[in-house]
């Protein structure tokens, strides 16, 4: 992952309404939530939510489908997993030997 991905995707993160939204849909998994559900769930007014939504999606974490009258939209698991490994990347990389107390990530 680029930095300049990184750097959009934590920013992206770097607010409270969007994380909220982002762990939400994280929870829901692959099958995402309708924009109503999200906005129910969070508490956030929909002028509101779209504008949290939009930056998810320009951030490339969450995408959205249509499916009959609504919008469902779900996170963009393989943007999630290589913001998670560009953050761990190095991790203990010069103390091997405290690997598991570091770093709770299978590798380690």
């Amino acid at each position: 992952m680029e930095t300049k991905a990184v750097i959009s995707a934590l920013s992206a993160l770097a607010q409270e309404s969007r994380l909220a939204i982002f762990r939400l849909l994280v929870q829901a998994g692959p099958e995402g939530l309708a924009a109503s559900k999200i906005s129910d769930q969070i508490g956030i007014a929909p002028s509101s939510l779209s504008f949290h939504l939009k930056e998810l999606s320009h951030a490339g974490l969450i995408s959205a489908r249509q499916d009959g009258r609504f919008i469902i939209y779900a996170t963009d698991f393989e943007t999630m997993n290589q913001l998670l490994a560009f953050l761990t990347e190095n991790c203990c990389r010069d103390s091997p030997g405290i690997a598991t107390e570091c770093c709770p990530l299978p590798k380690c």
